[in-house]
C-alpha cells in the first residue's frame, strides 16, 4: 500500500457555533519522507526565546562600593569558568538544563548628558539587554519615567529577520507572553518587554485561557470553558478520519496529543478564576503554577510548528508584584529600594524556579527523533540591570539555555569583568544561523562572541 504523506501544516478541522475551528498536529511519521525530512520540504529549525524577570539580582561587591559595604556574598557567579562549571546557589535551580552563563558584563552604550537620567538602570540596562541599544533620547523624561526604544527588541528582530523563517512563515511569527500583572506604571515601557520599534510595544498575553483560544482558533463568542471543550469535540470526526489513513504509531501520537490538550483543558478549568483578568496590586497569584500552564501551552504551540519565537515576561520592568507567598510584605520594587537583601534573595530564587519550570515544559516536548524543544532552543534569560537597590548595571545577568540545534555548547561559564553585554547578542544570533558581523549600537557595537560557547 502506498504510504500517505502529510504536510507539516496539516491541521484537524471542525465547526462550532458557526465558526471553523482548527487544531495543529505534532510531528508524525507521515509528515517525514524516507530521508527523515519533512515531506513538504520544510525544516523544523531553531527556536528562540526570551525569559525576563524584574529588578535584577541580590547585590554584592561586584555591583559597586555601596553594594559592597552591605557585605553580602555573590550567589550568582559560579566559582569556576569554562565548561562543566559547578552552579552557584541561584543557578542551581536551572542546573538540570545546563545553562551557559556570562558574568561580569555591562552595557557599553553611550549615555547622552541631556535629557538627564538616561543612565538609570531600569531603563538603560533594559534597553541594552533587550535591544542592544540605549534609550531614545528624544522625548525621554526621567521624572515621569517616560521612555521608549530606538529599535526592535531581540524577539522581534529574530522573528522578522529574513534568514530566520525565510519563506516558511508559521502561523505566528512570535508569541508574546507574561505572568504577573503588577505594573510600576500603567503606561508605556513598564507594560511589556517586546518592542517593534519606537513607541510600539507588544502587550503580553497573560491569561492561559486567552492563549489557548489564540493558539487553537477558538472563537471568542463561545462562552468560557465551553469554547475550549468545543475545540476537541469539533475536531474529533476529522481526527477519526485522519487516523484511518495513518499507521498505528501515528494514530497513537494523535490520541496522545488530544489527551494532552484535554488535560490542559482540565487544568484551565481549575485555574480559570485567578487567571481571568489582571490581579490586584496586593494579590499574589502563584506565578510558578501560572508559568507551568503557560509553558505547557507554549510547548504545544512550538511542537506543532505554530511559531519558533517567543518572549516570556515573568515580572514586568520595575515590578511591583507583591510576593506575599514568600513572606514579603511590600512590592518588589519597594523591597529593593529598602535594601531588604534577604527578601530580594528569596524573590530571585522564586524567579529562577519559575524559569526552570518554563524550561521543563519545553524539555518535555520531544519529536520523533528524540529531539526536545530545548535541544532546538536558544533561550535568553535576562533582567533589566545587575541589582535593584542602587540600580547598578554592573554584573548584569545573561543566560543562554538550550542546544540551538547543535550550535550551542551547554554548561559553560564565561566571565569578563566590565565586558560588553552585546557579546551575548552576537553569540545567540550566530547560534540561530543569522549573519551577524556585529551587534550593538551607539557605542555598544561589537563583533566578538562569547568564547567557547558556539559549538
Amino acid at each position: 500500500m502506498a504510504r500517505k504523506f502529510l504536510s507539516r501544516r496539516t491541521v484537524l478541522r471542525g465547526m462550532a457555533g458557526g465558526a471553523t475551528l482548527s487544531l495543529a498536529l505534532p510531528p508524525l511519521d507521515a509528515m517525514l519522507n524516507s530521508n527523515g525530512a519533512n515531506a513538504d520540504g520544510s525544516a523544523e529549525g531553531p527556536i528562540f526565546g526570551v525569559f525576563y524577570w524584574a529588578n535584577g539580582m541580590p547585590w554584592h561587591a561586584g555591583h559597586g562600593e555601596i553594594q559592597a559595604s552591605a557585605g553580602y556574598p555573590d550567589l550568582w557567579t559560579p566559582a569556576a569558568t569554562g565548561p562543566l562549571y559547578a552552579p552557584s546557589e541561584l543557578l542551581s535551580h536551572l542546573a538540570a538544563h545546563q545553562p551557559t552563563v556570562a558574568t561580569g558584563l555591562t552595557p557599553h552604550t553611550e549615555v547622552p548628558p541631556s535629557p538627564a537620567g538616561q543612565e538609570d538602570g531600569h531603563m538603560r540596562g533594559f534597553m541594552v539587554a533587550l535591544t542592544g541599544d540605549r534609550i531614545r533620547p528624544e522625548l525621554f523624561d526621567h521624572a515621569s519615567h517616560t521612555l521608549t526604544a530606538l529599535r526592535p527588541s531581540l524577539d522581534q528582530y529574530v522573528a522578522k529577520h529574513e534568514q530566520f523563517y525565510g519563506s516558511a512563515l508559521p502561523r505566528f511569527r512570535s508569541l508574546v507572553l507574561g505572568a504577573s500583572a503588577a505594573r510600576f506604571h500603567d503606561y508605556g515601557h513598564w507594560n511589556a518587554i517586546s518592542y517593534n520599534g519606537p513607541d510600539s510595544l507588544n502587550q503580553p498575553i497573560m491569561d492561559p485561557g486567552q492563549l489557548y483560544n489564540l493558539l487553537f482558533a477558538v472563537p471568542d463568542d463561545l462562552p468560557g470553558v465551553a469554547r475550549r471543550a468545543a475545540l476537541l469535540d469539533a475536531v474529533m470526526a476529522d481526527a477519526s478520519d485522519l487516523k484511518q489513513k495513518l499507521g498505528p504509531i501515528d494514530r497513537v501520537r494523535i490520541d496522545e496529543h488530544l489527551m494532552h490538550l484535554d488535560e490542559i483543558q482540565r487544568r484551565l478549568q481549575l485555574t480559570s478564576t485567578p487567571c481571568m483578568g489582571p490581579a490586584a496590586q496586593g494579590d499574589t497569584p502563584d506565578l510558578i503554577a501560572k508559568t507551568q500552564i503557560m509553558g505547557n501551552l507554549l510547548g504545544v504551540a512550538l511542537g506543532c510548528g505554530l511559531s519558533r519565537v517567543f518572549s516570556f515576561m515573568l515580572t514586568s520592568p520595575a515590578s511591583t508584584h507583591v510576593f506575599s507567598n514568600l513572606g514579603v510584605p511590600n512590592d518588589m520594587h519597594s523591597t529593593c529600594h529598602a535594601g531588604e537583601w534577604q527578601q530580594v534573595h528569596d524573590i530571585t530564587t522564586y524567579h529562577m524556579q519559575a524559569f526552570a519550570t518554563l524550561l521543563d515544559q519545553l524539555a518535555a516536548v520531544v519529536d520523533l527523533d528524540g529531539v526536545s524543544l530545548m535541544d532546538r532552543s536558544v533561550v535568553f534569560g535576562t533582567s533589566e540591570y545587575g541589582e535593584g537597590w542602587q540600580h547598578s548595571v554592573a554584573e548584569m545577568p545573561a543566560l543562554l539555555v538550550g542546544g540551538g540545534c547543535g550550535t550551542l555548547n551547554r554548561g559553560v561559564h564565561v566571565r569578563e569583568a566590565g565586558g560588553n553585554y552585546s557579546k551575548v547578542h552576537v553569540t545567540m544570533l550566530r547560534a540561530l544561523g543569522l549573519d551577524t558581523p556585529s551587534f550593538g549600537f551607539n557605542g555598544g557595537e561589537t563583533s566578538d562572541e562569547l568564547p567557547g560557547v558556539l559549538a
